[in-house]
């Protein structure tokens, strides 16, 4: 993602929590990992984004009740307006905590077991824009969520109406956008003012993608597999972009690639490096496939430990290596959020989605599980502001990373890791109880089913929290422990 929002600076009285922040604040734009079901280990289907944007901005998570959605919008951000339908979904969101220039829910899913995750920001050619320009009040990121999530019942359907919208209205921004259930994921890309393609990600494949527009070669008359904007073959074909309009590569005609080399590409390597390691491919390539097998089944931990990387174990390590500053990895400073929208084939409908939510820096954060047939959130996952507190989860988990990265390679292997560790084992069991329990509610008392995900749900995310608060004192007594003292033995 890329913002343009301004964020009010800081003010901490406490000179290490200052310094700590101000770490680089160059890396505004996110990384994205995609699983299909088949490549998974249990046969889940997982789409995943590390939203980055600023280091202390609070993101808030909720639940956005069926039919209370404006159906006159109006977006804050760039004046983007629609007209929405009356019949809204259920769904769950993590906007800003502040939204006087744009909502940027980012990412949920909806009571029809529909997730989507918006956006995977990215840029194209300029003499492409000059052709079909972007629009100003287009549909842009603040919007994206709140004005398709609710109102779709299957991925495919998310690229319909995306896609009209942004043939209707315009788009102000190149974005990557993702729509997954349990049984497939499609992978969208805006590549102009009123273009667009979807792709549906393979059964057996995954993607890691990274500010780039990544959908390579493509048969415009497979549509079970490929969809298109109305006039997209005509546009290629009257500006003579290729020579063939019904089959062409997406990235050859419209991807704007002079930042790939540092910036992009480097996180697609540190991922591939990790699932596919088999290819053994080289951090300065160029030729990355968005769709790749795994050499091993993905498991749910595997996606979190990709969001975490910075090219961990070689020279580029942004923690550690001797070159740390060559590029940019996926886990930076600036992620706000980290979302895993799972969908489990093992389990009945009600219980299938779980929206994992990591706040902060994913390096230093747990993923809280949250089923989608909850109807309300835990109080400090709704609070957090630009300003520290003792309260909010967003800042329990934000000073963690803080405190973890004054003396790194001891916090984190000897307290941090450990810990996240704890609590993960703690919360698959708890998980897995869940499940059990509720299958039974499920087959009993039907209508129970919401009041009992919501209490568990609020123990998931109270326990971590309260683990996380321990682990900040703890850091803390350490930092004092550490502090260097200078006097005579001898008085």
């Amino acid at each position: 993602m890329f913002k343009t929002k301004s964020l009010k600076k800081l003010g901490i009285t406490l000179a290490i929590t200052a310094a700590s922040l101000a770490i680089s604040s160059t890396a505004n734009a996110c990384t994205t990992v995609l699983v299909g079901k088949d490549a998974s280990n249990d046969g889940s289907t997982m789409i995943a984004r590390n939203e980055d944007m600023g280091t202390a901005w609070a993101k808030h998570f909720v639940i956005r009740q069926a039919n209370t959605n404006p159906t006159n919008y109006v977006s804050k951000g760039n004046k983007f307006a629609l007209t929405l339908p009356s019949k809204q979904l259920k769904y769950s969101a993590t906007p800003e905590w502040d939204t006087s220039e744009g909502l940027y829910e980012e990412a949920g899913i909806n009571s029809a077991n529909v997730a989507m995750s918006g956006t995977e920001s990215a840029t194209t050619k300029e003499k492409v824009l000059k052709l079909d320009p972007l629009v100003e009040n287009g549909i842009a990121e603040d919007s994206i969520v709140t004005v398709v999530l609710p109102y779709i019942t299957s991925p495919k359907e998310g690229v319909a109406r995306l896609g009209k919208i942004v043939e209707d209205k315009g788009a102000a921004e190149v974005n990557g956008v993702i729509f997954s259930n349990k049984e497939e994921i499609w992978y969208m890309e805006i590549v102009s003012g009123h273009h667009w393609v979807a792709v549906r990600v393979p059964d057996n494949q995954y993607a890691v993608i990274a500010n780039t527009l990544t959908i390579g070669d493509i048969d415009t008359t497979d549509q079970g597999n490929v969809q298109v904007s109305t006039g997209l073959k005509n546009f290629v074909e009257t500006n003579k972009l290729a020579k063939n309009s019904e089959k062409f590569s997406v990235r050859d005609i419209f991807a704007d690639t002079k930042e790939d080399a540092q910036y992009n590409l480097p996180r697609m390597w540190d991922g591939q490096r990790m699932l596919t390691p088999s290819k053994k491919k080289k951090i300065t390539d160029t030729d990355f496939n968005l769709f790749e097998k795994p050499d091993e089944p993905i498991s749910f931990a595997k996606v979190a430990y990709i969001l975490t990387l910075h090219f961990n174990g070689t020279k580029y390590d942004t923690m550690t290596g001797s070159k740390a500053d060559k590029y940019r990895p996926i886990s930076v400073p600036n992620t706000m959020e980290s979302h895993i929208l799972q969908f489990r084939s093992d389990v009945p409908e009600e219980l299938s989605g779980i929206h994992w939510l990591a706040l902060g820096v994913t390096d230093t954060s747990n993923y809280v599980p949250f089923y989608s047939g909850i109807t309300k959130t835990p109080a400090y996952y709704q609070a957090g502001t630009d300003l520290p507190d003792g309260n909010s989860a967003y800042w329990t988990y934000r000073v963690t990373n803080i405190l973890t990265k004054t003396n790194y390679q001891e916090f984190k292997t000897k307290e941090t890791l450990p810990l996240r560790q704890e609590v993960r084992d703690y919360l698959a069991k708890q998980v897995a109880k869940t499940d059990t329990e509720a299958k039974q509610i499920i087959k009993d008392t039907p209508d129970n089913l919401p009041t009992y995900l919501n209490e568990q749900t609020e123990k998931f995310a109270k326990y971590s929290l309260e683990k996380y608060k321990e682990l900040n004192k703890q850091l803390l007594v350490k930092m004092t422990e550490l502090t260097p003292t200078k006097h005579n033995d001898n008085l």
